[in-house]
């Protein structure tokens, strides 16, 4: 009975799981879905219409799905539109999109005027939506102060050992003929403390969705440097006599050379994509925002999108734009040159509103009224992305306060505890001092190792990707570093002992 209640509750959690996931894709997608279905509206297409356009957005996959079973119901099983969409209102685990659906098919049924209806819940969902983006701060936040506190735990860890290392028992021991074995400073440096950061990695990863759609090359890139540089780190601490012929260099500094050049290079490529798809992200509302303003002076929507290509100011875009009113002139049909640039842009926000200003603009007849309402939410959307950047962005200057007080304190309790002990017992201090020194050298790299692999934390955090960590775990495990050897050679000289990295 118990293997059999385990069995099921293994099945209903992975259940519970796949519908939480589900919901929670759901609602990130409604508010983009909401305005696409009152732009549709507004230029006068039918609500079944909207459904079956609503099949070519590859950027919604969650309602692309949904579309294409509604259609299946409709056009191979034969039921009515409405009451397909009431069914599925019933089976949907999203509150948000029950009561959309349900106010959609009443506002039908009911012959009143959907626009009006869908512009009174694009405004009710983007507030909501401004909520849950809040809420989401606050929670990444409550993930930062609990990562803090795990360094926390990290640096006491480091402090015990070392103390130990530097007293009086470290050199009973040695009297005793007992071997010191170093294992647990290992398996707490560069086991224990690794996969803890990678538990909160992955909770940031939950969290913190990137609006970048595919930076998978980049990852393969990255994944070719780094595993070597990993692996050499890792024999060069197991094995410590492979870097006795490289001295005066030492242990601690060739771990920071090797982690540090490993994430550069995938750094330099993640800022040459962030830099241009940032750039996009910005100047797309304003794209949008001179193609509504020309269509209301009268121009065909194609003419307004190559009259507010022409304008400068857009900063690194402006060689896409060039290259879309280049393609327009020549007569390239629209959703072609859009194909085109989906190839060199990565940003999901981008490419989503270029997506809903095709359809808005192959509706035909009066398109401005849909393009006002693209252009309100875009730039309301963009707003929302900026805020949130800017609450975030903090986090990244504590990432480097807790590098460096990480090293320093450990340095300082080091020395401090060492000269207190050689007091005691002079004459076993230079056994204890050797120990020290072998301890320092162990958790020198374990501390740079944690920031390096902290940069990908914040990475996350911050931007929403992977990518983003390569030049934050670049600058963490240099600030580290730098952080070691200074706090070292000041306290050492000012006692008199040579630095415990040499």
């Amino acid at each position: 009975m118990k293997a059999q209640s385990g069995f099921l509750g293994k099945i209903v959690g992975k259940i519970t799981s796949a519908t939480s996931e589900e919901r929670e894709k759901l609602e990130q997608e409604l508010p983009f879905v909401v305005m696409i279905f009152t732009l549709l509206s507004a230029g006068g297409v039918s609500p079944y219409d909207s459904w079956k356009k609503m099949r070519k957005l590859s950027f919604l996959p969650t309602f692309r799905k949904e579309a294409d079973e509604v259609i299946r119901q409709v056009e191979i099983l034969g039921k009515d539109p409405l009451t397909v969409l009431h069914q599925r209102a019933e089976v949907t685990k999203s509150k948000l999109y029950r009561n959309f659906l349900g106010g959609f098919v009443s506002s039908v049924r009911s012959g009143g005027k959907l626009v009006n209806f869908l512009r009174s819940e694009l405004k009710v969902i983007f507030e909501l939506r401004n909520n849950a983006m809040t809420r989401s701060i606050e929670k990444i936040a409550t993930l930062v102060e609990a990562y803090t506190v795990m360094l926390i735990v990290v640096l006491c860890t480091y402090i015990l050992f070392v103390v130990f290392s530097s007293t009086s028992v470290i050199d009973i021991l040695s009297a005793s003929s007992l071997p010191i074995s170093p294992v647990m400073s290992y398996l707490i440096a560069f086991i224990f403390m690794p996969v803890l950061s990678l538990i909160f990695i992955m909770l940031a990863h939950n969290m913190q969705k990137s609006s970048f759609v595919d930076l998978s090359q980049l990852y393969k890139k990255a994944v070719v440097l780094v595993v070597p540089v990993l692996a050499l780190v890792f024999s060069l601490v197991m094995f410590p006599s492979m870097f006795d012929s490289l001295a005066p260099i030492g242990l601690p500094e060739i771990a920071t050379l090797a982690l540090v050049v490993g994430s550069l290079i995938p750094a330099v490529q993640y800022r040459r994509v962030a830099k241009v798809n940032y750039n996009a992200e910005d100047s797309i509302p304003h794209f949008i925002r001179d193609v509504t303003e020309a269509n209301k002076i009268g121009l065909s929507p194609e003419k307004s999108l190559i009259q507010a290509a022409k304008r400068k100011g857009y900063g690194g875009f402006s060689k896409f734009l060039e290259l879309l009113r280049s393609q327009l002139e020549w007569g390239v049909p629209l959703r072609k040159t859009f194909a085109n640039l989906s190839k060199e842009i990565k940003s999901w926000f981008v490419m989503l509103n270029f997506a809903m200003m095709i359809e808005t603009i192959e509706i035909g007849g009066n398109a401005t009224p849909s393009l006002e309402i693209l252009s309100e939410y875009s730039e309301k959307e963009r707003e929302l992305q900026i805020n949130k950047r800017a609450l975030l962005r903090p986090y990244i200057m504590l990432a480097v306060i807790w590098s460096v007080l990480i090293a320093v304190t450990t340095t300082i309790v080091a020395i401090t505890t060492y000269m207190m002990s050689s007091v005691v017992g002079s004459s076993l201090s230079s056994v204890a001092f050797m120990a020290m020194q072998s301890q320092m050298r162990i958790f020198s790299v374990g501390i740079i190792l944690q920031c390096w692999i902290s940069g990908f934390f914040i990475g996350k955090i911050s931007e929403g990707n992977f990518g983003a960590g390569f030049q934050y775990s670049a600058l963490l495990a240099g600030v580290a570093y730098v952080s070691l050897v200074l706090s070292q050679q000041l306290l050492s000289g000012m006692f008199g002992l040579s630095p415990m990295m040499s």
